[in-house]
C-alpha cells in the first residue's frame, strides 16, 4: 500500500510559490534520500494543487504536517489517502 498526500492550492501566485520552493525542495529531499517517496509533483490543470506518494503513513503525515508549502500558505490543506497500489509498492 502507498499513501497519497494531496494538496489543495491556496491560490498563491507563481512568484509566491517559487519564493517558497527552495525550502520545500530541501524538505522534500530528506524524504527522497531515505527512500520514503515514490513520486511527487503539481497538478497541471487549472485547479492546481499537488500530490506525493509515500511508502508509509508516518512519512506521509510528517510531510503533510511540516512541508514549507503548507506552513507558508501555498497549500491550503493536505489530505492523506491510503492507495491500494498493485504495481509500485
Amino acid at each position: 500500500m502507498l499513501f497519497a498526500v494531496i494538496g489543495c492550492s491556496a491560490g498563491k501566485t507563481r512568484d509566491e510559490i517559487m519564493a517558497i520552493y527552495p525550502r520545500h525542495k530541501a524538505f522534500l529531499d530528506q524524504f527522497l534520500a531515505r527512500g520514503e517517496i515514490v513520486g511527487v509533483g503539481p497538478f497541471t490543470d487549472s485547479g492546481g494543487g499537488n500530490m506525493a506518494l509515500f511508502r508509509s503513513r508516518a512519512a506521509a503525515e510528517a510531510f503533510a504536517r511540516s512541508d514549507p508549502f503548507y506552513l507558508e500558505g501555498a497549500v491550503k490543506e493536505y489530505q492523506i489517502k491510503d492507495w491500494g497500489d498493485t504495481m509500485l509498492s
